[in-house]
């Protein structure tokens, strides 16, 4: 086969304790998953179906990079995740095996602009130009479940420059990982190299130059983050 351009690079993120890499096929965002985080977006936290946004696969960046301000915002948020890679195809998957199609977890930072997120909500358009912009997925390295097992209760912490800005427990995520990776299935069949970003906890807030941000979760250790001057 040939191509009209050379196709991009696969992109990929780091796995915990190997040169290896994990490609990434899409990133899917779970909204507003916990209720604490859905009560300071001015969000009512009923347990209504989780929705879902994406990023694009190359947004990835690795932990201890550096990623530039973002250009058209003035208000560039963070938000610590759980991240979910999975490895085994499915559809329409019952909750009771979704933890089955989990290869990994990792820990991410949601980066978002925060002002071109609202404005899009307020308009009732995409998020697309608030969530999907160029390094907005700080994903660190992916752990296989053979050596974490699964995870469903554990601190998830976030610090800018040291000062604690989010502290919460995986536990208190409205939609669990297997519910998640069950209701996103029944619409969209998932695939090995998908991401699963999962919703980040109460605390958001924003970021500036020379700012270091760093995420961290009970057994996958943390990663960190230093934000640049603006693009």
């Amino acid at each position: 086969m040939s191509f009209v351009i050379d196709p991009p690079a696969q992109a990929s993120v780091a796995v915990s304790d190997t040169d290896a890499r994990f490609p990434v096929r899409r990133i899917f965002c779970v909204g507003r998953n916990y209720a604490a985080h859905a009560r300071e977006m001015g969000k009512d936290p009923d347990r209504d179906p989780p929705f879902f946004f994406t990023k694009p696969a190359d947004a990835v960046v690795d932990d201890g990079m550096t990623v530039a301000y973002p250009p058209q915002t003035e208000n560039f948020h963070y938000e610590a995740e759980l991240i979910v890679a999975i490895g085994k195809p499915g559809r329409d998957i019952p909750e009771a095996q979704a933890l089955d199609h989990v290869w990994g977890y990792a820990i991410g930072n949601e980066l978002t602009r925060r002002d071109l997120q609202l404005q899009a909500r307020e308009q009732g358009r995409p998020w697309d130009w608030g969530k999907g912009f160029d390094n907005s997925a700080v994903i660190g390295p992916v752990h296989p479940v053979a050596k974490t097992g699964h995870l469903s209760s554990g601190t998830i912490r976030l610090c800018v420059n040291d000062e604690e800005k989010q502290n919460s427990d995986l536990a208190a995520l409205i939609w669990s990982v297997p519910e998640i990776i069950s209701i996103l299935s029944h619409s969209i069949a998932v695939a090995p190299g998908d991401l699963i970003m999962t919703g980040t906890p109460e605390g958001v807030g924003p970021l500036v130059a020379g700012d270091t941000c760093t995420v961290e979760i009970d057994g996958l250790g943390q990663i960190a983050t230093t934000i640049g001057p603006r693009a």
